[in-house]
């Protein structure tokens, strides 16, 4: 980690909720998640290709259930606002483009599996959000890529991937992140509400260094409802929380963020060990659009997602794939 992105977690960390003085009312519920990204939802071809799929499952408390020692970290970081604690597991699957040769291309994205366990701590005022994550796992055949991409291509009928024999190698990793979400409402057109979230992300550790900043913009009923759509990491996501303010709220967004990258596993393999990598791109873009629906105590989001060249020599142009997402309060 460099004195740039140490400066940069600094601020982050210290950054105001600029207007969040009002306190929010406690939420009674907690909230379960699942999402899915895979790159078969898309219109490029191949589809099975680099991010191949991701899948998370997560949970997070109701406000104020949160252990003391938590709890005054969060008062330390953020100094008001509702917190609750998370906990999620995900798996995401990487390939190269060309997945029907045994040895795969050494120019080509890696074969790569990630499976992670992420605790978090999230902060809610009026206008801000605020999430502390830290990320604990495996890269490499323990996280059961293979088995999961090839066994689903045997339930849809469609062939084995054959090079996972040269994946990256089990390797345990773990992340730091640390985000910050502002809600802007923007006034409102033919009575129905418009709003920007800016934000900005910075993550640490030996799965990924990046900073990452960028907005959405929403057009709909019942905004203040959440803070943007949930998106498997290092996507710009809004969260799992959602607190329905209307019976029915909705809304469509689109937006873009952008990721400086200081060093990446899943295409750099790890330092000091030999193994399979490509060079990196320091600079990512991504864009996104999509809706959100929640009613009856559930949220469905779906965003689909173009995103700019990871790698150097990365062929195909924009990488897209869909991610969908459905919450449930108890």
């Amino acid at each position: 980690m460099n004195s740039r992105t140490l400066a940069v977690l600094s601020v982050t960390f210290g950054l105001p909720a600029w207007g969040a003085q009002a306190q929010l009312a406690a939420d009674p519920h907690s909230i379960w998640t699942i999402q899915d990204e895979n790159a078969s939802i898309t219109t490029g071809r191949p589809p099975d290709r680099f991010y191949v799929n991701g899948l998370d499952i997560g949970w997070f408390s109701p406000t104020g259930d949160v252990p003391d020692a938590l709890a005054g970290v969060g008062r330390a970081l953020w100094d008001s606002g509702q917190q609750r604690v998370g906990f999620d597991l995900t798996q995401q699957i990487y390939t190269p483009a060309g997945t029907t040769s045994v040895v795969p291309n050494a120019y080509d994205r890696p074969y790569a599996g990630v499976l992670l366990g992420n605790f978090s701590l999230m902060s809610d005022t009026e206008d801000t959000r605020s999430t502390l994550t830290a990320s604990f796992g495996l890269v490499g055949p323990g996280a059961g890529a293979e088995q999961v991409q090839n066994g689903f291509h045997n339930l849809i009928g469609q062939n084995h991937t054959v090079g996972w024999g040269g994946q990256i190698a089990n390797t345990p990793v773990a992340e730091l992140l640390h985000e910050r979400i502002w809600r802007l409402p923007m006034g409102t057109v033919a009575g129905l509400e418009t709003d920007a979230l800016p934000s900005l992300t910075v993550a640490i550790g030996d799965l990924r260094d990046y900073v990452q900043t960028g907005v959405l913009f929403r057009f709909g009923q019942g905004l203040d409802s959440d803070f943007g759509v949930p998106r498997l990491r290092p996507g710009q996501s809004g969260g799992d929380v959602f607190v329905p303010t209307r019976p029915f709220a909705w809304y469509v967004f689109a937006g873009a963020d952008g990721q400086a990258v200081g060093y990446d596993l899943l295409l750099q393999s790890a330092p000091f060990r030999s193994g399979p990598h490509v060079s990196a791109v320091w600079d990512v873009g991504e864009m996104q659009a999509g809706f959100a629906v929640m009613a009856y105590g559930m949220r469905l989001t779906f965003a689909y997602v173009a995103q700019t060249q990871t790698f150097n020599g990365q062929t195909g142009g924009l990488h897209q794939f869909g991610s969908a997402a459905l919450s449930v309060r108890f």
